[in-house]
């Protein structure tokens, strides 16, 4: 039961601080979140008040009453942020939900996110994953920003001791206007769409899919005078300008689009299908069948003298649902991907997307160099057919992976040269589980893959939840995989984004089991955290208790 069911107690929250209060103006400060302090013990620690009137004499039936008293409570909380605890521990960061903007460019709900950040702050968290959309920030007209919801979420996190990572979001989000968290590509770029249609990726029954621009047109000047390459790069080099004074001190970390969902790969199944329960079944179909993909799948045949390879995807592919061994392509002892027609077709899809992903890199790292803000790139776990000789699922995707090749391994290698770092989700995954709905899936096999390919190429890691799992056996999973990582590395930097926040997270007993494993993934002995009580002006302190904080997080659900 939620904790935060009627009668709701009302709030009348303010932040002070034991430092000087930050200036209103975005003048870069020193911060205990520096580099350079975090290389050094830091004495001084940040005090948070908030002055609370319960309206309800009333506990809950979950045992985590906020208080029985119908008075004016003080809480003082005191937080150390130990300089040690992000190398000792691995920090968890929380993203935050997709309508925290909202289509006019303001923060929705401030007051309430106001109280869930103080929350996540008491809880150990290091900080905030912000997703920046392309389609919000540059919405009406090119070259056009407003990074007002941003700079204010920004703020927040910096005035509650948070760090922040920020995604650059240059994808679509939701399936269409009905769906409530839709945030589409900017208004100006979809009238480039209708012009020209060949601007998004299409599949060989001529669907076209509108998520993500095709890499196909990278670099051609489709965008009214620009390409999406050079879109891309203004919008990261006005995002470095405008968000300078925070960079390398509030904001930690730069997570760059790629394609769908934010993860470098072909849009082969709809993102919103990926989360349905037959998911597993999906075969994925091959995107490129755009013109300006067809142009350069027929060029590199011409190449090699075998123009007949470039009329487009390969034949016996089948539909998105049949079964693999069934398709003349996928099946695993005589199918067409492991013959040289096979071999050419997915060098070239893959080595595209591969090369996509090196321009953008490029850029990003020229525009964000000497920030001291980290970089990374997030790939997608398409594990459903893992356990077979093709990894349909997976090649469709862009990802050459197969029994007899390893299809990541190139791609951590383009992030090391780039000096990225490798984002990939499914931490919380279990094969037993995911066995019951499909027997060749293995996302455990691929998310094992992903991390060795990391180790060998020396790159730091984050990891992800595939979904908001607040039970007990899918955090500990996450637990589990976080340590095939680190196990052995004299250094680990590995970091990890919970996918989201939401009004479930603030429940009684999953409020229980998150602050338990942030305690875990942060390091519990370098984690430092008191609240204290003044009902009268000379109260006696005492230290917190997880179930204090569990308290104050649901009484700041963000619902």
């Amino acid at each position: 039961m939620a904790i935060s069911s009627p009668p709701v107690p009302t709030f009348s929250a303010s932040f002070c601080c034991t430092r000087t209060e930050f200036p209103s103006t975005f003048n870069r400060i020193p911060s205990i979140f520096s580099r350079a302090h975090r290389a050094r013990p830091h004495p001084l620690t940040r005090r948070l008040a908030l002055s609370a009137r319960l309206n309800s004499s009333k506990s809950s039936d979950a045992g985590g009453s906020v208080s029985p008293d119908n008075g004016d409570l003080q809480y003082e909380l005191f937080h150390g942020f130990s300089p040690q605890r992000c190398r000792r521990g691995s920090p968890v960061f929380v993203t935050l939900p997709v309508h925290s903007v909202g289509s006019l460019g303001a923060v929705r709900r401030p007051k309430a996110m106001v109280q869930s950040f103080k929350a996540l702050a008491v809880a150990g968290v290091e900080g905030v994953v912000m997703e920046v959309w392309w389609g919000l920030v540059e919405r009406d007209r090119p070259m056009l920003y407003n990074w007002e919801g941003y700079l204010e979420i920004v703020s927040l996190a910096r005035r509650c001791g948070l760090k922040v990572r920020a995604v650059l979001a240059f994808h679509q989000c939701g399936a269409g206007p009905e769906d409530s968290h839709w945030i589409p590509l900017p208004l100006w770029v979809l009238e480039e769409i209708d012009k020209d249609p060949d601007l998004v990726y299409s599949d060989r029954f001529g669907r076209r899919n509108v998520e993500y621009l095709s890499l196909g047109c990278d670099m051609l000047p489709v965008l009214r005078g620009r390409s999406p390459l050079q879109a891309y790069a203004d919008f990261m080099r006005n995002f470095r300008d405008t968000f300078r004074p925070f960079l390398g001190v509030v904001i930690t970390g730069i997570q760059v689009g790629m394609g769908p969902a934010g993860e470098l790969r072909y849009p082969s199944c709809p993102t919103q299908k990926l989360t349905w329960a037959w998911r597993s079944r999906e075969l994925g179909e091959f995107q490129c069948y755009d013109k300006y993909m067809l142009a350069s799948l027929n060029a590199c045949a011409r190449e090699i003298g075998m123009p007949e390879w470039g009329n487009g995807g390969p034949f016996g592919a089948a539909n998105l649902m049949q079964d693999p061994e069934l398709t003349e392509f996928f099946r695993s002892d005589d199918g067409s991907w492991n013959t040289s027609y096979g071999t050419f077709f997915l060098e070239w899809y893959s080595g595209m997307l591969v090369l996509h992903g090196e321009r953008i890199c490029r850029e990003a790292e020229t525009i964000f160099r000497g920030t001291e803000a980290s970089t990374s790139v997030k790939l997608a776990g398409m594990h459903w057919h893992y356990r077979t000789k093709s990894h349909p699922s997976e090649l469709t995707a862009g990802y050459y992976n197969t029994s007899t090749r390893d299809g990541y391994l190139p791609i951590a290698r383009m992030l090391a040269k780039y000096g990225f770092t490798l984002c990939c989700s499914g931490f919380d995954l279990q094969d037993e589980e995911e066995r019951k709905m499909n027997p060749v899936s293995s996302p455990e096999g691929l998310l094992r893959q992903l991390l060795s390919a990391a180790r060998l190429c020396d790159i730091p890691l984050e990891g992800e939840t595939s979904a908001a799992s607040l039970d007990n056996e899918s955090l500990q999973q996450v637990v589990r995989m976080s340590k095939y990582y680190s196990y052995g590395l004299e250094k680990p930097s590995f970091s990890f984004n919970f996918v989201r926040m939401d009004k479930n997270m603030f429940e009684f007993h999953n409020w229980v089991h998150f602050t338990r494993f942030v305690r875990q993934m942060s390091d519990a002995n370098a984690f430092r955290a008191k609240l204290e009580v003044d009902a009268m002006p000379d109260t006696r302190r005492s230290p917190t208790s997880l179930s204090d904080v569990t308290k104050f997080g649901m009484a700041s659900a963000y619902c």
